[in-house]
């Protein structure tokens, strides 16, 4: 398994709004990729803006260019990223996932 990470900002009052929109243009166009795996955000709050960490699961790496492109190293932006004052990362991370256990009281 592969996991990707991406990461971006945006200022406190956008954050719900551009929430919605990753749901609506970076989730939804990763779920529908063959091989997509799963997803998790994380949010938290660094000197007045909100960082967004968003990790996508794959099954191989040519699932991975199928949904980003031969450079899977560049992030995958959408045109109205910056009606949120988007601040993103240009590049994504990539890693071989070797343990992912939840406890079965923890998964959603």
């Amino acid at each position: 398994m592969i996991a990707r990470e991406w990461k971006c900002r945006v200022p406190e009052p956008h954050s719900k709004g551009f929430t919605a929109y990753l749901y609506e243009t970076g989730i939804k166009d990763s779920s529908e990729t063959p091989g997509f795996l799963g997803a998790q955000i994380f949010h938290r709050t660094v000197a007045g803006k909100v960082e967004l960490t968003l990790i996508t699961y794959w099954d191989k790496m040519e699932s991975i260019k199928a949904f980003a492109g031969n450079d899977i190293s560049r992030a995958r932006l959408y045109p109205e990223d910056a009606v949120y004052e988007l601040e993103p990362d240009l590049s994504v991370q990539h890693y071989e996932v070797i343990e992912h256990q939840f406890s079965p009281a923890q998964r959603r």
